[in-house]
């Protein structure tokens, strides 16, 4: 009997607070006010060649993104020809690379990874670099790179690893994007 009384007291109290939000001090929330009332004016009609813009249809909120799941497994990504340029970065020579990515998947990619790694003449590594992508790349999305690899003297030829946290990445060369 006792949990029957304190749900009656709890729905009573939220049924309050839901009741009485919204109404501005010293205003009453009686019956006068009717959901014609309450609507917002309604729009000019359109013709059928005229294209309702946002602010004639009023505020409208955007639309929250729709949350795409992961792909598991093996993912499909192009890429662009790296661009690699020599450059300094705080007085220091560097090797700065440029690639765009496009996830060709039907899911997202998350904790998509880039490792460039450079070789000497001999085939022994000498430096290289990374680049992780701090949220999912969604379908289709479009995103440039770019990885800062200290000079060195010895670097001869360099090599691109692709991956994510689910798996592999299977990555094409595509002309553009």
């Amino acid at each position: 009997m006792k949990k029957y009384r304190m749900l009656a007291c709890a729905s009573t109290l939220f049924l309050l607070a839901v009741g009485c939000a919204g109404v501005p001090e010293g205003e009453d929330a009686g019956p006068a006010r009717d959901a014609e009332e309450t609507a917002a004016p309604a729009a000019p009609a359109s013709t059928a060649g005229d294209v309702a813009t946002p602010a004639e249809q009023g505020a409208a909120p955007a639309a929250k993104p729709r949350l795409v799941a992961p792909v598991r497994g093996v993912a499909q990504l192009g890429y662009t020809k790296p661009v690699v340029k020599r450059g300094t970065i705080g007085g220091k020579p560097f090797i700065i690379t440029t690639i765009q990515v496009k996830n060709l998947a039907t899911g997202a990619i998350a904790g998509l990874r880039v490792d460039e790694f450079w070789y000497d003449k001999a085939g022994n590594p000498v430096t290289g670099d990374n680049y992780r992508h701090a949220r999912p790349l969604q379908p289709g999305e479009v995103i440039t790179i770019t990885l800062e690899t200290p000079s060195n003297p010895a670097m001869n030829r360099n090599q691109y690893s692709f991956s994510h946290a689910n798996g592999e990445i299977k990555a094409t060369l595509q002309p553009t994007l």
